[in-house]
């Protein structure tokens, strides 16, 4: 068996992680067995890098080794390329074509990004995980094949089979061994040990002076996140290699070719979010509810002062704070207006001067605004109203209102003695 270090040097991978050397020194281990392996970590890591330790230190090491990228093939031909189809199965077959698993007979399948495939799909794959038999589409013949299964995923699988998007049964067919590469941000150590590799690749690709960071600037990178991971950071390097014409790299001119300099600090976000989007539209419309309800009560409480006392001047006195509140400032609306209104008036009602004689002395409240009552949400109310109409119609007989209520006789008259009627 290699040893680790053989093994990094032999596939090009650079770093001393504790967690890498693990994920390493798994994939070595299960290598020489066929148990499905499931690799799985951020995008950007290097999950590639495990199917081809685990294919050329197995014993199909000489038969085909073929690597597909699920998210990149239509939903609708997904099942063709792996499986392959039957001429004229469907528009565009003129001929009988070979799929993945039949041309990789005897070899290794590399399936990234298994977390994309459609659920008819994952179907078919459990089938081949279990027996080893698959269906060209368009046929009916069962075929026989003889592959090992190598998956990656930077999808949360346990999240995606909670939504449905993912079957259980797939999943742990294919994490029989579960490979985890961690993210660059856990690997401080390999940060500046994998960019200076990067300088020196892209120095002897463009002919020119390898670039080097001031220890400021070294700083500045181990504490950058690196959402992308390796990937993100060879670009940097390689940006940095053909732009710069200064070849000593500061702290400056780093955070400059840098999306977002932040820290590797943990960050406080919001981890769930709400299953419907209207919570937000609820929570407007309870405000709205209960801003009407507390002017309505302010009205209510300013007509009944106008009720109790009479004089419009000494309530609008009083409760100038009240009409504020209610009517809001009228500065808006003064430029509207052909006579500006004196801002210290918030409201101004009208007196009337009126005939003691007349019919309106005798309501002196006629100006205020009459008030219909909420309506009455009480089953008990609606009961009582409904047997009241019932016996108007039927002109007190109990029986032709009992039957009108869908009752016995006997209720209704209970319930006439328990409403007093």
């Amino acid at each position: 068996m290699e040893s680790i270090q053989a093994i990094k040097q032999r596939f090009g991978i650079i770093g001393n992680s504790p967690a890498l050397n693990r994920a390493i020194e798994k994939a070595i281990q299960v290598a020489p067995t066929d148990i499905s392996v499931l690799v799985t970590g951020e995008s950007g890591v290097g999950k590639e890098s495990i199917p081809k330790i685990i294919h050329q230190l197995s014993h199909r090491k000489h038969n085909k080794y073929i690597a597909v990228n699920c998210g990149a093939i239509p939903e609708g031909t997904i099942d063709s390329e792996l499986f392959g189809h039957e001429k004229g199965s469907f528009t565009g077959a003129s001929q009988t074509r070979e799929g993945y698993f039949e041309v990789a007979d005897g070899g290794t399948i590399f399936l990234d990004e298994v977390g994309e495939l459609p659920l008819t799909t994952q179907v078919r794959l459990l089938r081949v995980l279990e027996n080893g038999e698959f269906l060209k589409v368009g046929s009916s013949k069962v075929q026989k094949t003889n592959v090992r299964i190598v998956a990656a995923t930077n999808v949360n699988m346990f999240e995606a089979i909670e939504k449905e998007k993912f079957r259980e049964d797939l999943y742990y067919r294919l994490s029989t061994v579960d490979i985890h590469l961690p993210p660059l941000r856990d690997r401080q150590e390999d940060i500046h040990l994998l960019f200076r590799k990067f300088a020196s690749d892209f120095a002897l690709k463009y002919k020119m002076p390898t670039i080097k960071l001031t220890d400021a600037a070294i700083q500045t990178l181990l504490k950058h996140r690196w959402a992308g991971n390796i990937r993100q950071l060879r670009n940097i390097a390689e940006q940095l290699s053909v732009l710069e014409q200064n070849r000593t790299i500061s702290a400056e001119i780093l955070k400059s070719y840098l999306p977002t300099a932040g820290s590797n600090l943990p960050a406080v976000i919001k981890t769930s979010k709400a299953e419907s989007d209207f919570s937000s539209e609820r929570e407007i419309l309870y405000k709205v509810l209960f801003d009407m309800k507390s002017d309505l009560n302010d009205l209510k409480k300013l007509t009944l002062e106008l009720m109790k006392h009479g004089n419009t001047k000494d309530v609008e006195k009083n409760n100038e704070s009240l009409i504020q509140k209610i009517y809001g400032d009228d500065e808006d609306d003064a430029e509207y207006e052909e006579d500006p209104v004196d801002d210290s008036k918030v409201l101004s009602i009208p007196e009337h001067s009126v005939n003691p004689t007349s019919p309106e002395t005798l309501d002196k409240y006629h100006f205020a605004e009459e008030i219909e009552e909420e309506e009455t949400l009480s089953l008990q109310d609606k009961e009582l109203e409904l047997i009241k109409k019932s016996l108007e119609r039927h002109s007190g007989k109990r029986k032709l209102a009992a039957a009108e209520l869908g009752i016995s006789e006997r209720t209704l008259y209970r319930k006439i003695k328990q409403y007093d009627l």
